[in-house]
């Protein structure tokens, strides 16, 4: 039986998070968040809250809900109970608070969604020069601070299918923080990309996190998420099943559900 104490240690952040975190406000606050698609419910009263500058990993099977709720966030996917609140703006029908939302949350996908007929440049710059109405200039000097920062500057002038894989995600990385957003989600970002270019990527993510990036990700990457993350949450069927440190989810996880999962991952 879990104690009382058990159960209060497994939802804080491990001890350096919690330093770090202290006295940060909730950046974003999911309540009771339901989505379905026809009859399939693929999310069930979701309720998470995440302060501002944490690590949040995510996890689950595969249909478990994890890449629809972060989906749900910046409204890629619209949730159909429940409230979502995203730096002090609620996700709703308003399309200024949507607008609002989107402009502090940037996303990187499964696939890199780059455009191919646009340099890696241009690629950078189209959305501070079409949303934020940032001058070309200033807005090129910004994508290539951004393609230093992720490690690959010399690519400015090539085309998204010149590029490996890694560094197509690398650019999409620079791609979402053009739009200097408070808020990063990662939808499997490594689950496309060959395992050697797994750890460019991986590496990138880390700085992020060490610059004080707040950011939700789902990943299989285990070792990502022990180094990193604050908080791991495990999503199965819809359902958050249990959240904690990731000293906590390796080991001494509470839920039989869990420990079936990461039995079958580790």
């Amino acid at each position: 039986m879990t104690t009382e104490t058990e159960a209060t240690t497994a939802e804080q952040p491990s001890a350096n998070g919690a330093d770090r975190l202290a006295g940060q406000p909730d950046i974003i606050m999911t309540e009771g968040v339901d989505k379905w698609f026809g009859d399939f419910q693929a999310l069930d009263d979701v309720t998470l809250s995440v302060k501002e500058h944490e690590i949040v990993v995510i996890l689950g099977p595969s249909g478990s809900g994890k890449s629809t709720f972060i989906r749900c966030l910046n409204r890629l996917e619209e949730h159909d109970a429940g409230r979502i609140v995203i730096d002090g703006i609620e996700l709703n029908e308003d399309v200024r608070n949507l607008r609002a939302i989107r402009e502090e949350v940037g996303m990187v996908f499964q696939q890199f969604n780059l455009f191919p007929h646009l340099s890696v440049l241009n690629n950078i710059t189209l959305g501070p020069q079409k949303v934020r109405r940032m001058p070309k200039l200033d807005a090129e000097q910004l994508a290539m601070e951004l393609l230093e920062r992720v490690g690959i500057p010399e690519q400015a002038d090539k085309y998204p299918t010149q590029l490996s894989g890694g560094q197509q995600q690398r650019v999409a990385i620079a791609r979402a923080l053009a739009m200097r957003p408070k808020i990063m989600l990662f939808d499997e970002p490594t689950s496309a990309l060959d395992p050697e270019m797994i750890k460019e990527v991986l590496d990138v993510m880390r700085e992020l996190a060490e610059s004080g990036m707040t950011m939700l990700v789902v990943t299989h990457e285990m070792g990502f998420a022990r180094e990193v993350a604050d908080r791991l949450v495990f999503f199965d069927e819809g359902q958050l099943i249990e959240q904690g440190t990731p000293q906590h989810f390796f080991e001494s996880p509470r839920e039989e559900r869990t420990k079936l999962f990461l039995s079958q991952i580790l």
